[in-house]
């Protein structure tokens, strides 16, 4: 299957008419509609309805443009490895919605400065949908926490294992984590997420029962909280990483706990030197608990 029908076939679902497809490729429209043809002819089926103005895609044109995309992006991938020439396209990379998520700016600012002509998209969702998209070859890699069920055909490299703490606004005596929790009003990290049922188990352990004072569902939110003095919670140290007023902290959990967050990519993922930069940007930025790749 040649490559260049398959980026006329995307040029048109993006842009709508073979006219505006035809000049974003850089062909006539009559070249365009001949690709067509050999494509359609190829796969023996019709990609379009052409009963509609302008043509749209039919049930098997939409299910050829995410395999087409695909077989573009990986070819242009491998050329890129092969030849050394510059990297350029579009990588996807995903994202839980957690602190974690505040590390990816800067590291896409860093990656971007590593290969100026690739085009970077961020992807936020859960982490079912993240292993999905990784899987499919939607996404490039996902930024997950540690995960008991990845499949096979997917590898997951840690590049922080970072503490949870707990914090106190500033001027909190001096006391252990324990202590901070079982005498002061309780700010609760409640989400789906696996980092609050972390919290929670370990809480359990130590048999402590918190003044619940309020639940909040985003760490963002409960380091304000905090801030403000209404109590003290358990939050991942990323959440600290930029704040810039007094905050107490103390070690969370004896021993301390420990959330290792990690890359997620398919093993047979054509954009590994790509993922490694992407590594290292994080691992340099979650410094001191950064790991190597």
């Amino acid at each position: 299957m040649d490559t260049r029908q398959l980026k006329t076939f995307i040029a048109i679902a993006e842009h709508g008419t073979f006219a505006k497809a035809a000049e974003a490729v850089g062909l006539t429209p009559s070249a365009v509609s001949q690709q067509v043809q050999a494509l359609e002819s190829e796969v023996r089926g019709e990609l379009f309805d052409r009963s509609t103005r302008p043509i749209t895609l039919n049930a098997h044109g939409l299910q050829m443009l995410e395999a087409a995309r695909t077989l573009v992006r990986d070819a242009d991938n491998i050329i890129d490895a092969i030849s050394g020439r510059a990297v350029s396209g579009t990588f996807t990379i995903g994202s839980v919605r957690s602190s974690a998520l505040s590390l990816l700016p800067s590291a896409i600012v860093a990656l971007k400065a590593d290969y100026p002509d690739l085009r970077i998209k961020l992807h936020v969702a859960n982490t079912d949908e993240l292993l999905n998209d990784v899987m499919s070859g939607r996404l490039d890699c996902a930024m997950v926490a540690e995960y008991s069920g990845i499949p096979s055909a997917l590898r997951w490299h840690p590049f922080i294992n970072e503490p949870l703490l707990v914090i106190g606004p500033a001027g909190t005596p001096k006391m252990s984590g324990l202590e901070m929790l079982s005498s002061m009003p309780y700010v609760r990290f409640n989400s789906k997420f696996r980092l609050a049922q972390i919290i929670e188990t370990e809480l359990a352990k130590t048999g402590i029962v918190p003044n619940l004072i309020a639940e909040i569902d985003t760490i963002a939110s409960v380091v304000s909280c905090v801030i403000h003095g209404l109590g003290v919670s358990v939050v991942p140290w990323i959440a600290l990483r930029d704040v810039a007023v007094p905050i107490v902290s103390v070690p969370f959990g004896e021993p301390q706990v420990l959330r290792p967050i990690g890359l997620l990519e398919r093993r047979a993922g054509t954009r590994i030197a790509i993922i490694d930069r992407l590594h290292q940007h994080l691992s340099r930025l979650s410094a001191p608990y950064g790991i190597a790749r």
